[in-house]
């Protein structure tokens, strides 16, 4: 439970404050104020954007929905008529904290190279890159592309293209070429930025190769802009060769010729795009997610500043590559004035505390992680607190996949005793959060602390109906500012429909296996897709892996369902530690541990070893990809993993074919 000092300290509660005084009611505590945030939506977003002085023109109304419309919750339109810039927001802090950093970037294997950019090098640098653009004919609603590592210059193209009212649209640079040219090949940049390299696990390594492949198939790509590697890779930086339509720019010269001006910020309407995102493509193309400036901002100022807590002057810190929405996530933190901290490269080179060194040798404030990384750090020994002093810390966020309730006891436990554990939980679909986190509240093991505010989320059986404090479907039952526009080359917005609104009529579903528990939080069981179903009952994923990872001699786990005629088997693989054997007594353990922590029907059938589990590049386990190769079905995205070759493993197995 957080002290008085804090709760009172924080911008939610002053939110609440000023709330309880307009209402003349008092508001105390973060359910009441849930509930009063869904009720009142169209109030609580208005009143979220004047909290958090949005640069805009706010005009009425605050929504917009046809009335013959047969799903309001999906066609409402939000600030219809208001007009915002996303970089103008982001950047308007640049003048009260000139000399302030606003980018501080770490580099992996080398501590003492660190770059920071001051607010006034930020804005500088965004006014002479936007010009540039402008001057080769970027304008609004054109396409910009980032296959970049996660640098400054990153942000600050990023910035560039919003202040033109253009889309930004990146990925990173461990994406093989194909992957690529899946996501840019159906967006067709205009302008693509990419990194002369980046160092990866004490490796420097260029992907030149690979620019060149995606510069000629993408035929609409007119420029490429060239940015130096933050450490040199090799001679042959600078022998890319790309097609002779395609006009070659150096960061540098850009820099150096183009004379830095008053941003002219393009003003947009609220629900003009902003970003384009990808799904994993693991069960075919990917999706390509079209998020509005306006949501975006409004939606990241809310997650930021009231549910965790982040105000000016603050150290921010995520680790992410360009490829994950936490990146867009993290970069929004300049629209509350934080510092952001950046660092590219592997997290355990030379070693697990490589992170940690940095949180405290830049004050981090808050520390965004996934749950893989925390398990991994446990099962390494690595106790932060030990060996770096994090008296900064006040939050440390975790997504990607479900956080154990062990979990919560080794953040406690071996990084800070006294600091907010947001287990938050949402996606690229709406680039922010269904469940977050918030500083009023306790937190409780093993649990999201609550659902986020105006956002009206419920469980429904498959029936459709909601229920509580049972196992069932994450839903939303109204409508938010930060749901997609839509999906690129969707002209009847069909995919997008089938995606989200099919399921249960009219209502966003989501995907997740969850349950609400008594205390207004929730619990994760792991995707509905992957859901196992021996016997007809269903069982979430993550109740699995909750137990067989916490085994010394596992290093991974994956586990899906085998189809044996009209039933199905549980079916599980585990990656061992290094020098460790699956014997018949490991597998009793295994068996034993799940049956006494869950019940029978958790017991796997079978378990096998194998040399590595695969996961996408934002470290989320593919069940469904190894449930196709086993049931001799074809994965239709294997360049969305991170490590494809894993695949193999699961062809054709013997012991199941029994």
């Amino acid at each position: 439970m957080p002290e008085k000092d804090r709760i009172h300290d924080s911008k939610l509660y002053q939110f609440m404050v000023e709330l309880s005084e307009k209402k003349n009611t008092l508001y105390h505590d973060y359910n009441q104020l849930h509930h009063w945030s869904v009720n009142h939506s169209e109030e609580f977003w208005s009143m979220v954007w004047d909290f958090c002085q949005i640069e805009g023109a706010k005009k009425p109304p605050v929504t917009f929905c046809s009335p013959d419309s047969s799903t309001p919750a999906k066609d409402t339109q939000w600030f219809p008529h208001a007009k915002v810039n996303f970089a103008e927001n982001l950047l308007r802090n640049w003048r009260t904290r000139a000399a302030a950093d606003a980018i501080i970037f770490h580099c992996e294997g080398d501590p003492a190279h660190r770059q920071h950019l001051s607010w006034q090098q930020l804005y500088r640098q965004t006014s002479q890159v936007a010009s540039f653009l402008h001057n080769h004919g970027v304008k609004k609603g054109d396409v910009v592309a980032g296959y970049l590592p996660n640098i400054p210059q990153t942000i600050v193209a990023m910035l560039a293209t919003a202040s033109l009212g253009a889309i930004w649209t990146s990925t990173s640079p461990d994406f093989g070429a194909d992957s690529v040219i899946e996501r840019f090949g159906q967006t067709k940049p205009k302008v693509m930025f990419f990194a002369q390299g980046y160092q990866y696990n004490g490796k420097p390594i260029s992907y030149h190769d690979k620019v060149m492949a995606v510069s000629e198939s993408i035929p609409e790509l007119e420029h490429l802009i060239e940015i130096p590697a933050a450490i040199p890779v090799s001679d042959q930086s600078s022998k890319v060769t790309i097609p002779d339509r395609i006009h070659h720019h150096y960061w540098s010269d850009i820099l150096d010729s183009t004379v830095p001006s008053e941003l002219g910020f393009t003003p947009v309407l609220f629900n003009h795009p902003l970003y384009i995102l990808y799904s994993s493509g693991t069960t075919g193309k990917p999706k390509c997610i079209v998020h509005s400036v306006g949501g975006t901002l409004l939606n990241h100022l809310k997650e930021h500043q009231l549910q965790t807590d982040i105000r000016a002057g603050d150290k921010i810190f995520y680790f992410t590559t360009c490829g994950w929405m936490m990146w867009n996530w993290l970069v929004s933190g300049l629209a509350s004035g934080a510092t952001l901290i950046l660092y590219d490269g592997s997290p355990f080179y030379p070693d697990g505390n490589v992170l940690w060194q940095l949180a405290e040798q830049e004050e981090v404030t808050l520390f965004g992680t996934s749950a893989k990384y925390l398990e991994a750090l446990e099962k390494q020994g690595y106790r932060p607190k030990d060996n770096t002093e994090l008296s900064s810390l006040r939050t440390l966020c975790s997504t990607g996949s479900v956080l154990s309730p062990e979990q919560f006891d080794y953040v406690y436990e071996a990084i800070h005793s006294d600091i907010q554990l947001a287990s938050i939980s949402g996606g690229t679909d709406i680039c922010g959060c269904f469940a977050i986190g918030n500083p009023l509240s306790p937190v409780y093991r093993g649990e999201c602390q609550g659902l986020a505010l105006g956002m009206n989320v419920q469980v429904f059986n498959q029936q459709g109906q909601s229920v509580y404090q049972q196992h069932g479907e994450l839903v939303c039952l109204n409508s938010f500012p930060n749901q997609p526009v839509g999906f690129w080359n969707d002209p009847d917005g069909s995919k997008y429909h089938n995606a989200y609104w099919n399921h249960f009529p009219g209502v966003w579903h989501h995907g997740d296996y969850v349950s609400l528990s008594s205390t207004g939080g929730m619990v994760f069981y792991g995707r509905s897709d992957a859901v196992l179903n021996p016997g007809g009952v269903r069982i979430g994923t993550a109740e699995i892996y909750r137990q067989v990872n916490r085994l010394d001699e596992i290093k991974d786990s994956l586990v899906i369902g085998q189809n044996q005629g009209a039933d199905v088997r549980v079916v599980l693989f585990v990656q061992l530690v290094e020098g460790e054997v699956l014997t018949e007594e490991l597998k009793t353990n295994i068996k034993q541990k799940i049956r006494e922590q869950c019940s029978p029907r958790h017991v796997p059938e079978v378990i096998l070893a194998v040399r590595d589990v695969p996961r996408t590049k934002s470290g989320k386990l593919v069940e469904l990809a190894v449930r196709n190769i086993v049931h001799n079905q074809p994965v239709k995205n294997v360049g969305a993993l991170a490590n494809p070759e894993s695949l193999e493993e699961f062809k054709d197995r013997d012991e199941l074919k029994q």
